[in-house]
């Protein structure tokens, strides 16, 4: 299911008298180091849980699009930047795939690098779980991990029987329920329109924390994530791009009518971050979902989330935030 780093995906401008402070992304990646830990991506082609999820796919071809949208922005910072390949989802078998993604997630994380994943459907999420869950298990299995989502859905659905993409929250508080451990969750960017009162339900019965689309400002959303941060020892941090206005986000399986506004979520990283160091909350991994370029305009919406895994990346250099 697996195939490994692909160098000719990255390719991009060269600037003049390229000395280390022109260089660009496609200029730096490289196959993961384990004695330099740095920011590893993964890719996760799969949009079998969106169409078991009754959405529009297309979402596989994701991975590499978002690459390509990476390949030529600046590397401004000392930090090693790795690609890991991609995990396929084979032969529709998604809990298989899911399985594999893990296995490369944990296998980074003990690397001690950073790990992004590159959707694909919102199904990474209870991939990258397995990946965390199994590092967890090997190094503090007892400690808090908190689940950040930047979503329009709850994603809370049952699977009936198969897992989705609609799916992946509620196995996670499943599998937490089943080890004895509490339910870390919280979800930014919630359209009520978008989830049904039984979603909302569920939710409230899980203790998801949760901020509504037409909450989304800085004000209400800087208490909400230093709340939720502050309980946890370890984060995880996945963002759905149907989450943002289809104005800004055209490429996606779901597009939203409001949504949020990408600089609000540009902010929310940063007060993650920053939180984080307060809290002495260790921020893990994070993921990209719903890329789907079959959909995009202008390749819009790969290079919004090119720019926040660029983002997410720069918020892990030293010195980068201060507390």
């Amino acid at each position: 299911m697996w195939q490994p780093f692909d160098k000719t995906l990255w390719q991009g401008r060269i600037d003049p008298n390229s000395g280390s402070r022109s260089q660009r992304w496609h200029q730096r990646i490289a196959e993961p180091v384990a004695e330099v830990p740095g920011t590893c991506l993964i890719g996760f082609a799969s949009d079998r849980g969106v169409q078991l999820n009754k959405g529009r796919t297309g979402a596989v071809e994701g991975p590499n699009a978002l690459r390509s949208a990476l390949a030529s922005l600046a590397a401004h910072f000392d930090r090693a930047l790795y690609d890991d390949g991609t995990v396929h989802c084979a032969d529709e078998d998604l809990p298989a795939s899911q399985t594999a993604f893990g296995d490369r997630v944990a296998a980074r994380l003990e690397e001690g690098h950073f790990v992004i994943g590159l959707g694909g459907g919102h199904e990474i999420g209870y991939a990258s779980y397995t990946g965390l869950r199994q590092w967890l298990d090997q190094n503090d299995p007892g400690a808090r991990l908190g689940i950040l989502n930047f979503d329009a859905h709850f994603d809370l659905r049952e699977p009936s029987p198969d897992a989705t993409s609609g799916t992946p929250f509620y196995q996670i508080a499943q599998d937490c329920k089943q080890r004895g451990l509490p339910f870390h969750y919280a979800c930014i960017g919630i359209s009520e329109a978008a989830n049904t009162p039984v979603l909302f339900d569920t939710a409230d019965e899980l203790g998801v924390h949760y901020l509504r689309d037409l909450n989304c400002t800085d004000v209400h959303a800087t208490p909400f994530i230093q709340r939720f941060i502050g309980e946890l020892d370890y984060l995880y941090v996945t963002v759905c791009l149907d989450v943002l206005s289809a104005g800004h986000a055209p490429g996606v399986s779901a597009p939203a009518a409001v949504g949020i506004p990408p600089t609000f979520l540009l902010n929310c990283l940063t007060e993650i971050q920053r939180c984080c160091q307060f809290a002495s909350c260790q921020w893990l991994m994070a993921d990209i979902a719903e890329l789907n370029p079959s959909y995009d305009q202008d390749n819009r919406t790969a290079k919004l989330a090119a720019r926040l895994v660029w983002e997410m990346d720069a918020l892990q250099t030293p010195g980068r935030v201060s507390v």
